[in-house]
């Protein structure tokens, strides 16, 4: 009887101890995004032109999920209309090699602009990376 007793008592500490581990939550927070920027403008010329579309290409790894990514680009100095643009249509992509056109508007004045590629991912997290970039009048 007491040998069965034991038994009982060891079988019910495994029993309980692997239904503890197998519920153990994880709670190592998930990284933000990862950005690469491989080009900005033309053959990555950081140059774009009024009126005309600006190539943007840039490897994005999100282990929570893309939600939105947004271009900024504001003018370094003086005057000048920021640029913004969101892309919500990568939503729920963990990796992403990200290949876009932006257009830069006929009024946009020309000059150094700072440029900002942020991620943001469906757990909150935010990245972003910045270069310099310039907008000039078109070439003819």
């Amino acid at each position: 009887m007491k040998v069965k007793r034991s038994l009982t008592v060891l079988v019910l500490i495994i029993a309980l101890a692997v239904v503890m581990s197998s519920c153990k939550k994880d709670d190592d927070p998930i990284p933000a995004p990862v950005i690469t920027l491989l080009e900005l403008g033309l053959e990555n010329s950081h140059i774009g032109y009024v009126g005309d579309e600006f190539h943007i290409e840039a490897e994005v790894v999100a282990e929570g999920k893309i939600d939105k990514i947004e271009i900024e680009m504001h003018p370094e100095e003086g005057e000048g209309e920021e640029i913004h643009v969101e892309f919500t249509e990568f939503a729920g992509l963990k990796n992403l090699t990200f290949h876009e056109h932006i257009e830069i508007p006929d009024d946009a004045v020309p000059g150094e602009y700072h440029f900002h590629f942020v991620v943001t991912d469906m757990e909150g997290n935010q990245s972003s990376a910045e270069d310099e970039v310039t907008i000039a009048e078109p070439v003819e």
